[in-house]
């Protein structure tokens, strides 16, 4: 059954049930009113709709320098880096593949993803810090395995989320795509 056939037959089915009334006097210049009452509270408030992007920009590049410098800062903190050169490759690796995930997940940056961004931020934040009491007890007990590992699954985790936030993002337009095309 084509389209226009299912269009025929759901007006059919419909027909009579239409609201043919007018609506009250008024109601054009009440509705205008609300809507310009809408502009207006919007106009209001654009400061944060100004500086919103360069902010969450902002808040993008403190988020890559802080896991660079906490990275790279093997001048006083043992790190991975430090421990053997595989291991250093390791951390190379992590390091480069994070800084990548954080590139698209900038790039994926839009109203509808804020939230799920922030909160992404948020998240990383936390195992970084996570990662500098690692890297401390590591200079504290040498070369303890159960640490080393602990770093690394830390690396581990902060890339599994970068992809887990990616993968909502595209759950997220592709959902916005369908709602938007079938209406």
């Amino acid at each position: 059954m084509s389209n226009k056939d299912n269009f025929d037959n759901l007006f059919e089915k419909l027909q009579g049930q239409f609201d043919h009334e007018e609506p009250n006097n008024g109601h054009e210049t009440r509705f205008l009113e609300k809507l310009q009452a809408q502009k207006d509270v919007k106009k209001g408030n654009g400061f944060n709709s100004t500086w919103k992007p360069f902010l969450a920009i902002a808040a993008s590049i403190l988020i890559c320098l802080s896991v660079f410098s906490g990275l790279n800062n093997s001048n006083d903190v043992t790190d991975l880096a430090s421990v053997s050169p595989e291991l250093s490759e390791a951390q190379d690796f992590f390091t480069a593949t994070i800084t990548e995930e954080l590139k698209k997940l900038d790039a994926e940056r839009s109203p509808l993803t804020e939230h799920i961004i922030y909160e992404a931020e948020r998240q990383l934040n936390t195992l970084e810090d996570d990662y500098i009491i690692l890297k401390n007890e590591l200079k504290q007990t040498g070369n303890d395995e159960r640490i080393i590992y602990a770093m690394i699954s830390n690396f581990q985790d902060r890339i599994d989320i970068l992809k887990n936030i990616l993968d909502k993002i595209e759950d997220l337009k592709h959902t916005e795509y369908e709602t938007t095309n079938t209406l």
